[in-house]
Formats: structure tokens, sequence, C-alpha cells
């Protein structure tokens, strides 16, 4: 047995019969950090909490690198501000101030070869106006839109299918292809044909459980109501700002090694954690925040129905290039540009990261995402390929030529979930299938974004330490 390599006072794993309470956070991204930061909250001095994570940083997808002199985000780069866990988190950590909007720039969408505005008021791309998406789709496609609430619906309640067999159905292939897709890419690298109906657009549904007598009429029941305010927030100086702080406020050693499995102790007082240099960590309790492939292999042996339901949520990989071009660069006042399916670019997405949040410095900041689901791009594609891909893209979407100054490529494999129809009874099957005093947080559960993956962090680490502060 080696010793664990660890970052904090102790540098050996807890032994039985020490006072403090254990607890285990397997996962050091945004949903472990959370965690391990409620459940010091909650606790107070009086826990011992370790964050397993083999990586040489922590913060998961939040990655945030300096480019062009600027620090920029090289996983996830925005939160829905008009959800409200990161606001109150930022604003209990003393980061309130730190909270950025958008510039108010929209993105566009590129198919048929041109750029297209972004339609207006809909719903994850689907469209609440035949008007809105008027030159994006062909006549004969507006037209079915509009007759659409004539046609006869058939609905069962709580019915999840797939988002291109419902709004292929009604509206047309052009306005899944070239309006749904585009955002659902963006979102989840995936597309309408494998992301269900009720991740995507849950309002939608719940209106058609309601009975609404048709799509369109779902799907104007589902639009928010308009709010003042940027729709997206992000921190200023990058996710590391949150990252840092969370770290600094929980307090815990973090052990930089991978989890094999998890293991009941022989004495009933709770678990071992063990490690893939073969050591164990005794803990009272373990807060598991990693994607579903590595849930599976290490509940496998104590929550085989957990394991189980894990295993049937698939995901994607994607790649991120990162450039710094010189200031002037003639780019549109947009925020971005989503890109429709089957489109002869490499892209799915480009986001003008200087236009939608905002010039720093004498740069412009622009991310390129590849990489969809069912695809080997981010396994196969190497560094030099995908920046001569960024290249060719920029050329072919805004007509530029300018070369970076600065540049960065990040691959993130295996780290989106796919959030298929009936998702939502696979996470009830997770959870029921745990343990007392096991939990789990992550992605993979009740939402992709930042804000879902706080929220999941804290009902979990609420169960764990429930029973102790009830004492």
């Amino acid at each position: 047995m080696t010793a664990p390599r660890t970052r904090g006072a102790e540098k050996t794993p807890r032994t039985r019969g020490a006072e403090k309470p254990a607890y285990c956070v397997v996962g050091g991204g945004i949903s472990g950090l959370v965690a391990a930061y409620r459940l010091r909250v909650t606790l107070g001095d009086d826990a011992d909490i370790t964050v397993f994570d083999p990586a040489d940083r922590l913060g998961g997808v939040l990655r945030t690198e300096l480019v062009g002199g600027q620090p920029m985000d090289l996983g996830a780069e925005a939160f829905v501000a008009r959800r409200p866990e990161v606001p109150a988190l930022l604003t209990e950590l003393g980061l309130a101030d730190r909270q950025i909007g958008t510039t108010g720039a929209r993105p566009l969408i590129y198919s048929q070869g041109r750029l297209h505005e972004l339609p207006r008021d809909t719903v994850n791309g689907i469209p609440t106006d035949p008007s809105t998406v008027a030159g994006l789709v062909d006549e004969a496609t507006v037209a079915r839109l509009r007759e659409e609430p004539t046609r006869p619906l058939s609905w069962r309640p709580g019915a999840d299918p797939a988002v291109a067999q419902l709004v292929g159905d009604r509206f047309g292939e052009q306005v899944v292809s070239r309006s749904v897709d585009p955002m659902l890419a963006g979102v989840y690298a995936g597309s309408a044909t494998t992301i269900g109906l009720r991740a995507a657009a849950p309002m939608l549904a719940a209106a058609l459980d309601r009975g609404a007598p048709n799509l369109t009429e779902a799907a104007r029941a589902a639009l928010p109501p308009p709010r003042p305010g940027s729709v997206f927030g992000a921190i200023d100086g990058g996710y590391a700002v949150l990252v840092d702080e969370l770290v600094e406020r929980a307090g815990f050693r973090w052990a930089q090694v991978a989890v094999e499995s998890v293991e009941r102790r022989d004495d009933g007082g709770g678990w071992l954690v063990v490690d893939d240099e073969g050591n164990q960590w005794p803990a009272d309790g373990v807060l598991l925040a990693v994607p579903a492939p590595c849930l599976a292999r290490i509940v496998a042996g104590v929550a085989p129905r957990t394991a189980a339901a894990a295993r049937r949520i698939p995901v994607a990989s994607s790649a991120l290039v990162a450039l710094a071009l010189p200031g002037g660069t003639p780019l549109p006042n947009r925020s971005g540009v989503l890109v429709a399916t089957s489109e002869r670019l490499n892209a799915k997405a480009i986001t003008l990261s200087s236009r939608k949040w905002g010039p720093r410095g004498n740069v412009e900041l622009v991310r390129l995402s590849y990489g969809r689901f069912g695809d080997d791009i981010a396994h196969r594609v190497g560094d030099d390929d995908l920046l001569a891909w960024a290249a060719d893209d920029l050329a072919t979407v805004f007509g530029v030529t300018n070369e970076p100054f600065d540049c960065r490529v990040q691959r993130w494999i295996d780290a989106m979930p796919q959030y298929g129809p009936g998702h939502g009874d696979l996470v009830a099957e997770m959870r029921a299938g745990l343990p007392p005093t096991l939990a789990v947080a992550g992605a993979f559960l009740d939402g992709i974004g930042v804000p879902a993956c706080v929220a999941t962090a804290t009902r979990a680490a609420a169960t764990l330490a429930r029973p102790r502060v009830a004492r």
C-alpha cells in the first residue's frame, strides 16, 4: 500500500477510533466542492472532510485559463441567472459583486450556408409563432406551423418522447434541424433525437399534461414571463473565483487519487472508500459527485440498483478551441453562432466572448465547440487539426482570416450526460437504490447546468448531514 497524495494537514487516511466524524466526497467538480462546503457549514469544525480527485486541479469542467492575457472559462461558461442557486451562493460567499451579465448581444444561427437571426420567443428552439422562423425554414414549413393548431394532438400525460419525435411530427424536420438542434447541441452536445422532451422543455411537457390542445399552445404556455436583466450570468475573473472561494471555505483535505470502490465496513459502522493505490478511507458518510459511468463502477458492490441505472445514462465528449484574436478583428456584434444540423462546418457553436460579456483589453476572445453525442471528435482529432478547423470555420462564417496570437485546446471526455427519454425515471431509480449515508450529486441528475449542480449538491449534503445534526 502506498501513501496517498494529499493536500491538507494530514497525509494518511483517517483511522478508526478518531473522534471526528468523517465524510468523503468523491469528485472535485462544482458538485463536489459545493457539497463539501455545505457539509462544513452544517457540521462546523466537527467533521473530517476529504475530497477525492486525481486531477491536477479542482473544479472539474469549471476551468479558467489566461488566453491572450485575459481570464477565460474553457468549460462551463455561463449560468442561468434567473435561477436562484448561483446568485444566492455568490451572495453567501461574499462574491455577489463579481456576478456579471451579458451585453445584450444576441446569437445567430448558421443554416443553409448563411447566418440567420435566432428566433425569438422559443422554448429551447421550439417556436411559439410561425413568423419568427420565417427565412430560417421554407414557406411550406411556415404554413405547416400556422395550421398546426387545427390538427388533432394525441398526448398521454406523463409521456416523455424524444424532442424530435414530437416537434418533427407537429412542426416538421426543418424546425428540428435548424432551430431546435442548434440549441440542444449547445446545452447537451446532443440532438433532438437523443434528448427527452421533459429534460429539454419541462414546462412545455407540463402544459401538454394539463391538456394543451396542440404544440403551439403548449409552447406559448411554457414561455417564461418577461423579466428585466440578463438571462445569463458569469463571474468576473472566471469560475476560478468561485472554485477558489469554495475550497477556502470548505476546509477539506484533497486526496489526489482516483476512487475504485465504496465498500461496507466489517463492523457495520459506515464505509470504506478504496482508492486506486489500495488505501482504505473510513467514512461515516460518502457523497459521490462523479460522472454516471464512474458512479456505476464505484457503487456496483453496495448499490447494484443505482449502478444499473447509472449505466443506462449515455455520455458525450466535446472539445473546445479558445482563441485570442487581435483587437479590431471584424466580428459581428453578436454573442455567437449556433450551427444547424448537417451544415458543412466542423464547429457546433461559436461564442464571441468579448462581444457577449464585454471587451477586456485589446483582444477578441472566441470559443469554438466541437463534438456531439455519437461522434469521436474529442478523442480522434489532434490539437493542430482542431486549430485548423477553427481557422476554417471563422473564415467560412465571418470571413475572418486574422491569425490568433494565443490559443488553448481543451477536451472534455465523457463529460456531457445525455438526458434521453425517461431520464427522470432513471434518476429516481438511482436515488432509490442508495443505502443511507450514501448520496449522489452531479450534472447527470436534475440538470446539466451549474445551477442544477449546486442544487443537487446541496440536497445530497443535507441527506448526509441531517442524521448527525439531529443527534
